[in-house]
């Protein structure tokens, strides 16, 4: 039988486990995929802890697979799902879970794999990549501006930085002291995080930030609102709506298309767009993939690879 990585209960990595379970049957408006590669991101253990994202409508049901994003082939189409067929290459969000050898994908959330993107770079697009995208066309600034991105050594934030400095704009990236080197790879000017950091941001931006992308909340989103004489280019996907709301700004607006996987894809086959692949791990090895994004050390993207 198909294995999975899922989680049993609500509660910490003693409820994971690598289990049989029966192939997934596609409803109306899924697809089907055998999965080459999945991304693992920090949400995946949130999840598991009982996290609730704003999409969650339902009762999670166990025991529930891991994973929210895939890169695979299409094996089996649902009822009315058009522009796909069995073996096309895919990726895209998933419907129930991800790390497993078979996935199902909502049709609209999936776009076709270009032959110059990986699965594994593909299969890393659809959460941070994705996210990223969102928010830098949300923000919308013009080439020349500066923006900030905090939290800029993490998934979301590598990804903002790059998709910001492919359209002209100027970054500084608030990161830790020893992600100094990756930051600046990424085309922006380091900003060091800890106490007297918008100090240091102020320096270096002598002209003043026109936009900032939050990504890690609390008292950091405060200090950085502080930066903008336009409020309104304050947006965050680290803090919830009414926090980002109180101070002027507000939360990354979501498009959830494949239109906007299909740009993403593209940014990468273009080169203006790198996911940073760091580390692939097997499937029968999911728990150690997810210790090392939830110990919080990945300067880039960690994958799943399933055998095929």
């Amino acid at each position: 039988m198909p294995k999975a990585y899922v989680f049993t209960r609500y509660g910490g990595p003693e409820t994971e486990a690598l289990v049989e379970a029966d192939r997934p049957v596609p409803g109306p408006g899924q697809i089907l995929v055998a999965v080459r590669v999945a991304g693992v991101n920090p949400v995946d253990w949130k999840l598991r802890t009982g996290y609730r994202r704003p999409t969650d409508s339902d009762e999670r049901t166990f025991p529930a697979v891991f994973g929210s994003e895939v890169s695979g082939v299409v094996e089996e189409i649902g009822a009315d799902v058009e522009g796909f067929g069995a073996g096309d290459e895919v990726f895209g969000n998933t419907a129930a879970g991800g790390y497993a050898e078979y996935a199902l994908l909502p049709a609209a959330l999936t776009a076709h794999k270009p032959a110059g993107l990986s699965f594994a770079d593909a299969a890393t697009l659809p959460v941070a990549a994705a996210t990223a995208y969102d928010g830098v066309r949300q923000l919308d600034l013009p080439s020349g501006a500066t923006l900030l991105v905090t939290g800029a050594g993490g998934g979301v934030g590598a990804a903002a930085v790059q998709i910001a400095r492919a359209g002209g704009v100027r970054v500084l990236g608030l990161a830790s002291e020893g992600k100094k080197d990756f930051v600046e790879s990424l085309g922006a000017v380091h900003v060091p995080s800890g106490p007297g950091w918008t100090e240091r941001a102020a320096a270096a931006a002598p002209d003043g930030v026109d936009g900032v992308y939050d990504l890690v909340g609390g008292e950091v989103l405060t200090e950085a609102a502080l930066l903008l004489t336009d409020r309104t280019k304050l947006i965050t996907a680290g803090a919830p709506p009414e926090v980002v709301a109180e101070l002027g700004g507000a939360r990354v607006s979501r498009a959830r298309t494949a239109t906007v996987l299909d740009a993403v894809a593209h940014l990468v086959v273009n080169g203006d767009l790198d996911p940073h692949v760091i580390r692939r791990f097997p499937l029968d090895e999911a728990g150690e993939a997810l210790r090392t994004v939830e110990e919080g050390h990945a300067r880039g993207k960690v994958v799943i690879e399933v055998a095929r």
